[in-house]
């Protein structure tokens, strides 16, 4: 009820600016209470126990200043970056839209970030045992060497991440989807599970929605060849399904509420692609427990959301967590890995 007060007055202030103070209210706010480990909707996933299936996506706290927030507010991991070797702007302001009405984002960001120093100083300081983190890696825009970048941020991250996302699907980095391809994308992981090294936290690939039937089954192909820890399915969509917001017409990464459905379809496609062999997270216009709820039934073992939060407020973690609970329960399940792809 308090932010449906005060939504209005943040959507009166520039996105970005608003994002900023919701990033500091967070970290200034005295922690929640955190998911409890082995309740009823905990589920493992590359050998790490999660509390609860739903997580904070990549995007809302790119330097890694408030992940113990955010597990405070009901998530039962937080993901952030992505950070890069080194501190970057990233692309020109205005860069970040409301769609209001479509109850949407559309962002071209552009990595930017403090650099893995500053991260890295954060990260040193935090207690290990506060909740499970996600640290999203990427490369420099202006980088001469895109996969040494890559193996740099691995090597770094490591000792500080309980899993490491790679992320080459963001839109917003000139030639970065190139990477998904097949030698590519082989040769990235290579790279990057050397400098990881032996013992290391899993690594989870983050894939694009605008992927062809070829890539998918490439992809997969590598993903299970290199016994990835899961595929993040999806990043956001350069393409443009009908909208009604005046900034329809921007360019960037579209997410939230109309990248639901190509979202939940291309979690089906990478599902069949790799035959249930390698672990899913579903993101992707993810707002309520019955989204999350088709989400995991379609098989992924873990969801993620990030705009949702901007339209439905700090509660909605706590509120999708409740709801997987009695979704569960009414379906007849005991747990969520049982529901896993059961559709």
């Amino acid at each position: 009820m308090a932010y449906s007060l005060l939504r209005p007055a943040l959507f009166r202030i520039d996105p970005e600016t608003a994002h900023g103070l919701a990033l500091l209210a967070l970290k200034l706010s005295p922690f929640g209470r955190r998911a409890a480990p082995g309740g009823p909707l905990a589920v493992t996933v590359a050998g790490i126990a999660f509390p609860n299936p739903l997580g904070m996506a990549a995007g809302f706290d790119k330097d890694g200043e408030a992940p113990d927030a955010l597990l405070g507010l009901g998530f039962g991991f937080a993901e952030i970056g992505s950070i890069t070797p080194l501190a970057q702007a990233g692309n020109p302001k205005p860069r970040l839209f409301r769609l209001a009405e479509d109850r949407a984002v559309i962002n071209r960001m552009g990595f930017n970030n403090r650099g893995s120093a500053a991260a890295l100083a954060r990260l040193a300081a935090r207690d290990r045992a506060g909740g499970i983190l996600g640290i999203n890696i990427g490369a420099n825009k202006d980088s001469t060497d895109r996969v040494a970048d890559y193996a740099a941020m691995a090597r770094a991250m490591a000792p500080h991440a309980c899993y490491l996302a790679v992320n080459v699907s963001s839109p917003n980095t000139p030639g970065l989807r190139a990477l998904q391809d097949e030698a590519a994308l082989a040769g990235l992981l290579d790279a990057v599970i050397e400098a990881r090294g032996e013992g290391g936290p899993p690594i989870f690939l983050k894939v694009a929605p605008d992927l062809e039937p070829a890539d998918i089954d490439a992809i997969s192909r590598i993903a299970i060849d290199k016994r990835l820890g899961g595929l993040i399915v999806s990043n956001t969509t350069v393409t443009r399904p009908p909208l009604k917001s005046r900034h329809a017409g921007e360019s960037g990464g579209l997410s939230g509420a109309p990248l639901r459905d190509l979202a939940l379809a291309r979690l089906r496609d990478f599902r069949r692609a790799t035959g249930g062999t390698i672990a899913l997270v579903g993101v992707g216009g993810i707002f309520t427990a019955e989204d999350a709820w088709t989400r995991i039934r379609a098989g992924a073992s873990l969801v993620q959301l990030y705009s949702a939060m901007v339209y439905e407020g700090p509660g909605i973690a706590r509120r999708i967590v409740r709801g997987l609970e009695r979704l569960m329960r009414r379906d007849g399940f005991t747990s969520i890995a049982e529901a896993v792809g059961s559709e």
